[in-house]
């Protein structure tokens, strides 16, 4: 019995480093959209990443986000603004959560990056 059980705990223990290494894509990889136009198709409650760029500010935390496919509503707060200045020119890359409220599909954004 001891000795099965510890040859389990070693089959996990050399099998885990292996999949922590992995660099490929995943079927559990929680970003799946990476467009606008891609976003107006997937489930709300999908988790995206999108490259673009905050061209203008709506009310509120809610801000225009528009991509080489389009635009879409987003919904940043000030702790992920993090004091970043951000102009319609700078390019920026959001990682949220599709929504669907009573104005339609809006990303609510988890996290903002500055991109060179």
């Amino acid at each position: 019995m001891i000795r099965a059980s510890l040859a389990a705990i070693a089959l996990i223990a050399i099998s885990a480093p292996a999949a922590a290494q992995f660099s490929g894509p995943s079927t559990s990889s929680r970003a799946q959209p990476s467009t606008v136009k891609q976003v107006a198709t997937a489930r709300p409650g999908s988790y995206v990443i999108l490259t673009g760029n905050i061209v203008e500010h709506q009310r509120g935390d809610y801000f225009t986000f528009r991509d080489a496919t389009g635009s879409i509503r987003v919904e940043i707060e000030d702790d992920v603004f993090a004091r970043r200045p951000v102009a319609p020119q700078t390019n920026v890359r959001i990682t949220g959560e599709i929504e669907r409220g009573v104005a339609g599909r809006y990303i609510e954004v988890d996290k903002l990056e500055i991109l060179p």
